[in-house]
This record gives C-alpha cells, structure tokens and sequence, in this order.
C-alpha cells in the first residue's frame, strides 16, 4: 500500500505522485524480467535513468541554474524510497548517479560547474563514482591509483573496484594518489567515459542487483585536463568522506523501499493464503511478526528523514547518516528475511519477488561503507561527546 507522507511543500508531494506514476507505468512491468536477463547475461537499463532524468528526478537536491530540482534533500530521498519500492537496482543508480555530481557541486569552480553539471543533472549523461579499489575498500587511505602531472593535466593509473554503471557511464567521479601523504594526498577528478585508456573488467557475478552492472575500473595512462581536477589538490579524501555522508542517506532511503515492499508483499500474501479455514494473516503469531516488520520500516523511514532534515538546515549530520545507514539496512535484511518466511515454501520460490528483495537486502549492509564502518563512525561520534 502507499505510504503516506508529510512531505515539506506541495511540490513535494507533486513530486511523489509523478514518481508514483513513472513507478507504475515505466518500472514495475519491466522489473522482473530486467533482473532476471541480467542474472545471465550484461542488461543495462540504460532508458530508465533516461526516463527519470527526463521527469528531473535524477537532479531534485541541486541547484535550479545547473537544471537541478532545488529540492531538500528530505524531498529527494523520499523519491529515492518511491524507486526503490519498485526496483531496487535502479534507486541504487539514481543514488550512485547523485553521489558522482555531488563533489563538482559543493567543491568544483564556477566554470566547472557551468561547464558540467547540466550534462550530468539532465540523466542525459549518467555518473559512476570511483573510490573503491581492490585492497582499498573502508580503508580509502590505502589506495593506490596514482594521478601524475602530465604537461598541463593530469595522467592516471590504477584499478578501482565494485563501481557501478561501469561500462556504461559517460563520466567517472575518480578519486587517485596525487602524492604519498597518506589521506592528505588523494585528490578527486572528472574522468570522460570515453577517455583513452579507460578499459572495464567483467561484470561481478552478483547475488542480487542484477541491474546494477557493477565492473573493476582500470586506469592505463589515461589522460585528464587540468580543469578536471576538481577541489583542490590533496582535498580528495574530505570531498570522499563528504560525499559519502550523503550517499549512506541516499541506500537508506532505497534500504527502506526496498522493505516497504517486502512487507507489502508478505502483507497481502498473508491476507490471501487461507490454511485451516482462515487467512494466516488471522494468527496472532504471524500478524506480530508483520507488526514488527512494518516497526522496523517505520523507524528506518524515521531515521533517514531526521538526518535529511539536519543536513537541509546546515547542521552536522554525519553520525545521523550513519545511524541511518545502519538501521535502515539492518532493517531491510531482517524484514525481507521475515517475508521469506511469512510465504513459506512460496518465498524460496521465483514465483515471487520475496527471494529477490532477500538477496537485494544483504549488500546494502556492505557497499556505501560497511555497517561494521558505520557502527565506528557512530561509536567516535558519541564517544568524542564525552570528552
């Protein structure tokens, strides 16, 4: 069933219902058979960000003169929820989508912006944001990929791993070396898709987000302008980390689609499948598992919002994206583990999409930084609060 929101403004709300229409019209038919193709073979679905960038979904939190939304960030990730209650691996992208033009929004020149960002925010062109690295996943201080200065730009060389839209993206948000400073010598760049030297792995053989094609980056001798260095040199690390901030809100809001819909679907199923005479929704037992699942997407829907609403008011907000993260994720697991269990035999089937959301749950408690990293990263905060 739809859930019903307090949205900040009525544009707001028009917003939702034109989300709720392309949901129903544009990725609930194309779904099941997407995921299914992908999980043989490499499907991209390339037309739907197309489709959602059209409609200005894929640019809702940036800025009106760079043909974004000028919408809060509560606004934004609601929508993201919206997609995601209807396919995950596609509210993942337009979350991956967001982080990638988020560093050249807050950190990039004036030109950089005007020459960029309207590319990018139209979903006419689609971002992938390159951090991780095969031995530099949580650990972003060990990475390896180097940038060396090259006449009047910049050469890079390295591999990146687990980057979504790999292959298929027009640019990449590159995070390399620029000295061996540690932390304080990685700096982020703009690299065009079509760069030279820029070549793809595989695609991963997933479990689950079979839409989202996910490949290793690899960077051999690939040239960057000098104007595609974005912030500062060796400001890269605090461009990731604030980014990142941002980015755990964006799977915390698809973690909680993504379990609205587990509990739809196990809600309606219990209500329909009669045994002994009666809908099993009719045992106590069964109905309390359903209330703790609908609880537990509650909370995770309460916690994302409260961090989006401090970061729309310019207060910290980095242990609150965390705590999101990790309870909408956590959250997710557990009540597309319950649906499974509510469908009984049926769930393990593929006649339904409860063993899809299970599978789709587990890795949002590891990408966007670990929920081990989360619990760190909440722990110091309310430790430092001490002292």
């Amino acid at each position: 069933m739809p859930v019903t929101r307090l949205m900040p403004s009525d544009e707001g709300d028009e917003l939702i219902d034109l989300t709720r229409e392309i949901c129903a019209k544009t990725l609930r038919p194309n779904v099941d058979t997407t995921e299914a193709a992908a999980a043989h073979e490499e499907v991209f679905p390339r037309d739907v960000f197309l489709t959602l960038g059209r409609a200005g979904l894929l640019s809702l939190p940036y800025p009106e003169e760079y043909g974004g939304g000028n919408q809060p960030y509560e606004t934004y990730l609601q929508v993201v929820e919206e997609i995601a209650s209807a396919w995950m691996s596609v509210a993942v992208g337009v979350s991956v989508h967001s982080l990638t033009a988020y560093p050249v929004a807050a950190f990039g020149t004036d030109a950089q912006k005007a020459a960029l960002l309207p590319d990018w925010l139209s979903g006419e062109q689609l971002g992938a944001y390159a951090l991780s690295e095969p031995l530099a996943g949580s650990d972003v201080g060990a990475m390896t990929t180097r940038a060396t200065r090259d006449g009047d730009g910049w050469s890079l060389k390295g591999r990146k791993a687990w980057i979504s839209h790999a292959g298929h993206a027009d640019y990449y948000t590159t995070f390399a070396r620029t000295s061996d400073e540690g932390g304080k010598g990685i700096s982020c760049f703009a690299v065009p898709g079509d760069a030279p030297g820029l070549s793809f792995g595989a695609p991963e053989r997933k479990m689950g987000l079979h839409g989202d094609t996910v490949r290793e980056v690899v960077y051999e001798a690939v040239s960057v302008a000098r104007d595609r260095l974005i912030g500062a040199e060796g400001q890269g690390m605090a461009i990731a980390l604030s980014a990142l901030d941002s980015g755990r809100l964006g799977i915390a809001a698809a973690a909680t689609g993504l379990a609205q819909s587990a509990l739809d679907l196990a809600a309606g199923y219990a209500t329909d499948r009669v045994q002994f005479g009666r809908p099993i929704a009719s045992n106590e037992g069964l109905a309390f598992l359903l209330a703790d699942m609908e609880a537990a997407t509650t909370g995770a829907r309460a916690a994302y919002i409260y961090a989006a609403r401090l970061r729309d008011a310019g207060r910290p907000f980095s242990k609150e994206a965390a705590v999101a993260k990790l309870v909408a994720t956590d959250a997710a697991m557990q009540v597309t583990t319950d649906a499974v269990q509510v469908l009984g035999g049926a769930g393990y089937t593929a006649d339904f999409p409860a063993e899809r959301y299970f599978r789709e749950a587990k890795v949002t408690q590891i990408f966007e930084g670990t929920n081990q990293i989360q619990r760190l990263v909440i722990s110091r905060h309310v430790l430092s609060g001490l002292g």
